[in-house]
């Protein structure tokens, strides 16, 4: 960075001005994936600024997933976020395949359990009954990204115990290999906090805020059949979705 920083006196508070300058240098390259930043004391000498400033500044710039910083080491350019439209219904390996990123599935989990009253009901069957339950780690360019737990009929359960469920997208398999097409799914989207078992799954700090999502998928004919929860690591994934004003074809 050039020492040529200095700010001139503007309207717009100090900190925005330099978090402003340092997204800048960020999104043109200036600071690639995982270069560390210089130290406040340094950006305060290149911006004319005090180190709390400059500290304002960072701090905003982590909540919004822009840097993270690590205890003892410094403050570094985060990854570019891998994002998913919401516009259309497709397995994660589908769309971020055709996006160029490379996925591998871990299956941790893949067993038949008594139906909750919660996935009894999403699935409309009685509770207690017999579903399938498979639990997989998605990995993105070799990182974990999500955790996801699958809730489906025993019988669609039991076939997909002979699948390759590391390298497939159980949507595609549920097409192409099974017959079986699909029609809308229902999301809902929150947050919440890691325990110590999403932790270790997604290589994240115990506490840490995770992306949330239930989804149940229906058939074509309008069969609810797959009740997943699915948590992503926030710094590292995103959905995005366009929405409209009015909406299209209204008779």
């Amino acid at each position: 960075m050039s020492v040529f920083e200095i700010i001139a006196p503007s309207p717009v508070p100090l900190y925005v001005q330099v978090k402003d300058r340092l997204r800048e240098r960020i999104l043109d390259g200036t600071y690639a994936a995982h270069a560390q930043l210089p130290s406040e004391s340094e950006l305060g000498a290149v911006f004319g600024v005090s180190r709390i400033t400059v500290r304002q500044a960072l701090s905003d710039l982590q909540r919004e997933g822009v840097i993270f910083k690590i205890a003892g080491k410094g403050t570094f350019v985060a990854k570019k976020k891998a994002a998913q439209e919401l516009t259309r219904l497709e397995g994660f390996a589908e769309a971020m395949t055709r996006k160029g990123y490379e996925i591998y599935n871990r299956v941790i989990g893949h067993r038949t359990l008594p139906a909750t009253p919660e996935v009894a009901e999403r699935l409309g069957v009685e509770p207690g009954t017999a579903v399938a339950e498979i639990r997989r780690i998605r990995h993105l360019n070799r990182e974990p990204v999500s955790l996801e737990i699958t809730y489906l009929p025993e019988t669609l359960g039991e076939r997909l115990r002979n699948e390759d469920l590391s390298n497939r997208d159980i949507f595609l398999i549920f097409e192409n290999d099974f017959g079986i097409p699909l029609g809308h799914a229902d999301l809902q989207i929150g947050a919440v906090v890691a325990d110590g078992k999403l932790a270790e799954a997604l290589q994240v700090s115990e506490g840490t805020a995770l992306l949330r999502i239930e989804r149940l998928t229906y058939t074509a004919d309008g069969k609810p059949f797959d009740f997943e929860y699915l948590y992503f690591r926030g710094e590292t994934f995103q959905y995005h979705l366009r929405i409209s004003r009015r909406p299209e074809n209204v008779a």
